[in-house]
C-alpha cells in the first residue's frame, strides 16, 4: 500500500458541520442495527403499498437458523447456515401495431418482474443518512460465473448471504457472516462468496474495522482486515465498493484517521488483496477527503478505476491509481459537503459502467455549480469554493472517452428546480444503451444540503452512449436500492424492500423491517 504524504493543510471540518455527518463522530456511528437508526415509515413486515410490476412468485426460506459460534474477541465474524395504447380514428391497425412493434424494439418494455424470497431475520430497510433523511438499507446483488445469484443484506444477527437460482428463487439456506455490520460489496464466486463488511476492532475511537471476509463450500477460508492501528485507521461506515477482476479483490471505502497525520480526519482508502486474502501492493491509505461518494470499475490489468465526490476539493473525480485526485480528472464540480452531492455511490447516487469500446459512463444526483473558484483562504492551493445552481438534486450522466481524460459538460435528465431526485443508478441495457433509474419526489422543501417532498415514483429511461434519451420515461412500482447485478444474456436483476416509500420527513425512530425481500428482473 502508499503511504498517506503529510499535509498540514487538510481541512478541518466545524463542529456544526461535523455534527451533521453521520460518520463524523467517534460514537455516531453505533453497531448497524442499533439506535441510530431512524424511520418512521410502516412496520409491517412486509411493508405496505407495493404490486411489483410483472409477475410475482414466492420462494420459501429454509427453516432452520443454527445457533452459530459467537463472535470472537478479536472481531473474527463466525458463519451458521440458517434458514398498450389503441390506435386513433386516424391511425389504422396495421400500422398502429408497426408503429408499437417499433417502439418496443427501440426501447423495450422496461417492464420489471420479480419473484418473493421470504427471509430467515428481519431485514430493517432504512437508514439515517445526513440530517436524518431517509436512506435505502443498502443490499448488493452478485451473479457467479455459473449463472448462480446472491444478495447480501444485513440483519441483528450479522449480515445474511442467501442463495438464489438465475431464476431469482431461493435455492438453499442463508450463510449469516456472524459479526458483520454492514454490506459494503458482494462478489459471487461459483463455490462462495467474498463480502466486504466491517468487524469489531480495537483502536481508539472504539470503532470498527473495514474487512474482507471469503467464504468457500459453505466454509470461512479467510478474513483480511483492511484497517488496523498499524495504519491508523477505522471505518465506522463503509459506502464501499467491491470488486473481483478473476485474479485479485478491490476494496475501495471510508476511512477514519486514528492517529498519525489524519487523526480524526475522514478520507477514503483503496486496497487490493489477493485471491487467498493477502494484502497486495497498489492502492492507496488516504486519498479524497470526507469521500461522499464510491464507485469503482475492476480492469483486466492495472489499477481499477475509481471515482470519488471528494469536499475538500469540491467535485467528482475520476481516478486510475492517484490517492488524492489534485491532478485527477474532473467530472464536475460539486459542493461536496454534509449532503451536498447527493450522499454515496452506492446507496443514493450513480454508478461507473464500461463500454465494449472503452468509453465510461456514470450517473449522479447532482446540484450543479452556479460558480466554481480556488478557496483564497486556503493556503494549500487544493481547496474549492462552489456555489451550487439548484437546491434540490437533478439527475445527470456524464461520460468520458477514456479512464485518464476528464468527460465533457454533464448532461441533465431532468430539470424541474422543485423536484428533488435521489437514489440515481445507471446500468449497461443490452450492447449500446444505458440503463437509467432514480427516485423523484414532488413539492421538495430543502435545508442544507438535503430534502424532503412527496415520492412520485421510481423512473427508469434508456439512453444511448451519448445521453440521448430512446423513448419516453417508465415510472414503475419496483425500486432500485441497492446493487445491480448483469447476467451473461444481459437481465438486469437486484434486491429490494416491497414497501412503499415515503420521503415526506426525517427518519426519527427505529427502523421498520421487512421478512421478504423482492428479486426484480428486467431483460432488454
Amino acid at each position: 500500500m502508499t503511504n498517506a504524504r503529510r499535509t498540514t493543510t487538510h481541512r478541518r471540518r466545524s463542529p456544526r458541520r461535523i455534527a451533521r455527518k453521520p460518520l463524523a463522530g467517534s460514537l455516531a456511528v453505533a453497531a448497524l442495527l442499533g439506535g441510530a437508526w431512524y424511520a418512521t415509515a410502516a412496520t409491517n413486515g412486509s411493508g405496505s403499498g407495493d404490486s411489483a410490476a410483472g409477475t410475482s412468485t414466492t420462494a420459501a426460506a429454509s427453516a432452520s437458523t443454527g445457533a452459530g459460534a459467537k463472535a470472537a474477541a478479536n472481531g473474527t465474524p463466525s458463519a451458521t447456515t440458517a434458514t398498450s395504447p389503441t390506435a386513433s380514428a386516424k391511425t389504422s391497425p396495421k400500422a398502429a401495431a408497426k408503429t408499437s412493434t417499433a417502439a418496443k424494439a427501440a426501447t423495450g418494455t422496461l417492464t420489471p418482474t420479480s419473484t418473493t424470497v421470504a427471509l430467515a431475520a428481519k431485514f430493517p430497510y432504512l437508514t439515517a443518512g445526513y440530517n436524518n433523511t431517509r436512506q435505502w438499507t443498502r443490499t448488493t446483488t452478485a451473479v457467479a460465473p455459473d449463472g448462480t445469484l446472491r444478495v447480501a443484506w444485513p440483519a441483528a444477527d450479522g449480515v445474511h448471504v442467501t442463495p438464489l437460482n438465475a431464476a431469482g428463487l431461493r435455492s438453499g439456506a442463508d450463510t449469516i457472516v456472524k459479526g458483520a455490520k454492514e454490506v459494503g460489496g458482494l462478489v459471487s464466486h461459483n463455490d462462495g462468496f467474498a463480502l466486504l463488511t466491517r468487524v469489531a476492532d480495537t483502536n481508539k475511537w472504539k470503532e470498527t474495522a473495514a474487512a474482507i471476509v471469503r467464504y468457500t463450500n459453505g466454509k470461512q477460508t479467510f478474513l483480511t482486515k483492511l484497517t488496523g492501528t498499524a495504519s491508523n485507521d477505522t471505518s465506522p461506515g463503509l459506502d464501499g465498493q467491491f470488486t473481483w477482476n478473476g485474479t485479485k479483490y478491490g476494496a475501495y471505502f471510508v476511512v477514519h484517521g486514528a492517529g498519525g497525520f489524519a487523526d480524526g480526519h475522514f478520507g477514503d482508502k483503496l486496497a487490493y488483496i489477493s485471491a487467498k486474502g493477502a494484502k497486495l501492493s497498489g492502492g492507496w491509505s488516504w486519498g479524497c477527503s470526507h469521500n461522499e461518494g464510491i464507485a469503482l470499475h475492476a480492469e483486466t490489468s492495472g489499477a481499477f478505476t475509481s471515482l470519488c465526490f471528494d469536499d475538500w476539493r469540491s467535485g467528482l473525480f475520476v481516478s486510475t491509481g492517484i490517492g488524492a485526485p489534485d491532478v485527477a480528472p474532473v467530472v464536475q464540480r460539486e459542493q461536496c459537503w454534509a449532503g451536498y452531492c447527493g450522499g454515496t455511490f452506492p446507496g443514493r447516487t450513480g454508478d461507473l459502467v464500461k463500454s465494449a469500446t472503452g468509453r465510461y459512463a456514470t450517473a449522479f444526483a447532482s446540484r450543479g455549480a452556479a460558480s466554481a473558484k480556488k478557496n483564497a483562504a486556503d493556503s494549500s492551493g487544493r481547496g474549492w469554493t462552489v456555489t451550487p445552481k439548484t437546491s434540490t438534486h437533478q439527475v445527470a450522466v456524464a461520460f468520458m472517452a477514456n479512464r485518464n481524460s476528464g468527460p465533457g459538460k454533464a448532461i441533465y435528465l431532468t430539470s424541474a428546480t422543485g423536484t428533488e431526485n435521489v437514489n440515481v443508478h445507471v446500468a449497461p441495457y443490452g450492447k449500446d444503451r444505458l440503463l437509467v433509474s432514480w427516485e423523484s419526489l414532488k413539492g421538495a422543501k430543502c435545508a442544507a444540503g438535503t430534502c424532503t417532498g412527496t415520492f412520485t415514483g421510481t423512473h427508469l429511461r434508456l439512453i444511448d452512449w451519448n445521453g440521448k434519451a430512446q423513448g419516453a420515461d417508465k415510472v414503475v412500482t419496483a425500486r432500485i436500492s441497492g446493487d445491480i447485478a448483469v447476467l451473461k444474456n444481459g437481465t438486469l436483476t437486484w434486491a429490494y424492500a416491497p414497501v412503499t416509500p415515503t420521503y415526506a420527513t426525517p427518519l426519527n425512530g427505529a427502523s421498520p423491517t421487512t421478512t421478504t425481500l423482492r428479486i426484480a428482473r428486467l431483460t432488454p
